[in-house]
């Protein structure tokens, strides 16, 4: 699993990690990842059906929003950038100089087609490529059967065979 992820062996996780990201005024966003494992944050959807939307004028807030991405882009409406929670992620890997990754259901390709519009509007290309996707059902391939099992069962996550 620590190679899939590109994690050093034995890094533990962190899970509802608190990463500082900053803002133009000086202050930060004390924003909430849902796991840092060694140098990556992940972003886990099991259950949610998006990525949430904020205003245009709070994410325009951070500090390094329109270094890191292409804001023209990103995935918007009128008044609202869409993503939201990959755009913050992905800004707090920036500060962190991280690896960042999201999780999600393979069964659910609209949150990876929502991932890969976000992901396409980063500028910094050392920074993009330390950015991926990662299904629940490849994830599950190198996880102990107990795991295995319990993804099945509570989500349905089904692989070809659960040994």
């Amino acid at each position: 699993m620590c190679s899939m992820l590109n994690v050093r062996s034995g890094a533990i996780p962190n899970f509802g990690f608190r990463a500082q990201v900053p803002l133009a005024n000086g202050k930060f966003d004390r924003t909430e990842v849902d796991m840092r494992l060694g140098e990556l944050l992940i972003e886990a959807k099991l259950t949610e059906s998006d990525f949430q939307r904020a205003p245009k004028a709070l994410v325009g807030a951070y500090r390094d929003f329109c270094e890191v991405f292409s804001r023209d882009e990103l995935p918007q409406t009128a008044h609202n950038y869409l993503s939201y929670q990959l755009v913050r992620s992905v800004l707090a890997a920036h500060v962190g100089n991280c690896a960042f990754c999201v999780l999600t259901d393979a069964r659910r390709p609209e949150l990876i087609e929502a991932w890969y519009a976000v992901m396409k509007c980063v500028c910094p290309v050392d920074l993009r490529l330390r950015c991926k996707v990662l299904t629940w059902q490849e994830l599950a391939k190198a996880l102990p059967r107990n795991l295995r099992v319990f993804l099945r069962q509570k989500y349905g996550i089904e692989l070809t065979t659960v040994t």
